[in-house]
């Protein structure tokens, strides 16, 4: 759902302002589900701001998918826009499962971040969804802000514990060119360094361990059962497909976007779709995405399996993966330098 209320400052997903386009883009999205012909057990309304959306449009659009009596439906949201009763109409239209934008629990660091909601309206937007009757409930946190402490981060965790969330997604700050943060020399200059980085990513994956968040994938954590099971696609190379603006797929053996482009997406009888990988979801990229997970890389029907171990037991010795029989599994410290280690196993296949 390409809308914000305003940008943030780190932020180069594509969205839009202009909230009078939003009843034309949700039928623009209803027409292209319905020519695709969907068939789903997991849907995932990210963004921009999908709670800028009434719950009859997501209704709207959810009736245009054929989706599973147990799929697991997700949406993000904003706090400013996660009153009570939009969580109850979420909730009424489908919606089983919220991501909400929490980021920080402090209001300095919401501010500097250009975040519309403070710390009270965050705990509020958590508090709301419970009422509402959701359970499932992921929140994000964002690590390494500018001028950001451990004892910061240490606070939103202890918060997120206590409001009980079922899963946490916390991020290591990447500052994105032609962003207004990158433009910003003393934000820059004050956001944390690889070692700083390192420090408070370790420290925030023993905390929530500590407080029964299980570390399933690099920046998710979730309690037992709670693991996103649409992301999962993502990591194991399943199909998914997506529509809107800058939306990717992957799917009939194709990978392919939607140009950035509203105006033209709210006009086209179908949404233009981009072929960015004629073969996707090679040996090496299932690697790559495997290696992303707590679960590992099976590399048991690889052909160059003995030299892949023979490339991982330095970074075994190094505490960096573990080799557990035909599977290779990064550590905490070996998912800081994942970039790095995939190159090193993926260079073996």
């Amino acid at each position: 759902m390409p809308f914000c209320r305003r940008k943030c400052l780190y932020c180069d997903f594509y969205s839009q302002t202009d909230l009078s386009l939003t009843d034309s883009y949700v039928k623009a999205v209803v027409r292209n589900i319905r020519a695709a012909n969907i068939t789903a057990d997991t849907v995932y309304f990210g963004g921009g701001t999908p709670s800028l959306l009434s719950g009859a449009q997501i209704y709207d659009i959810l009736s245009a998918a054929d989706i599973s009596a147990d799929a697991e439906i997700s949406a993000e949201c904003n706090p400013d826009s996660a009153t009570l009763q939009l969580m109850r109409d979420f909730r009424a239209a489908g919606i089983n499962r919220l991501s909400i934008g929490i980021q920080s629990f402090n209001d300095d660091e919401l501010k500097m971040m250009g975040r519309l909601h403070n710390s009270r309206q965050a705990a509020e937007a958590i508090q709301n969804a419970q009422k509402a009757g959701f359970e499932n409930i992921s929140a994000d946190l964002m690590l390494g802000l500018p001028y950001q402490t451990e004892e910061t981060v240490r606070d939103n965790i202890r918060k997120l514990a206590e409001l009980n969330v079922t899963h946490i997604s916390a991020y290591m700050l990447k500052i994105e060119e032609n962003t207004p943060l990158a433009g910003c020399p003393e934000l820059v200059s004050a956001a944390a360094d690889d070692d700083k980085s390192a420090d408070i990513y370790l420290m925030a994956v023993d905390m929530l361990a500590e407080n029964g968040f299980g570390q399933y994938e690099i920046s998710n954590f979730a309690k037992a059962g709670y693991e996103c099971r649409h992301n999962l696609k993502y990591w194991r190379c399943e199909e998914y497909f997506g529509t809107g603006p800058s939306a990717h797929s992957c799917m009939n053996g194709k990978r392919f976007y939607v140009p950035r482009d509203i105006a033209g997406y709210i006009s086209s009888p179908r949404q233009q779709e981009i072929i960015s990988d004629e073969s996707p979801c090679t040996e090496e990229e299932k690697m790559m995405l495997a290696l992303r997970l707590s679960e590992g890389c099976d590399i048991s029907g690889c052909k160059s399996k003995e030299n892949i171990i023979k490339a991982a037991k330095p970074m075994e010795h190094h505490g960096l993966l573990k080799i557990n029989g035909d599977r290779i599994i990064l550590t905490p410290e070996g998912f800081l330098l994942s970039n790095e280690i995939i190159c090193r196993l993926t260079d073996e296949l």
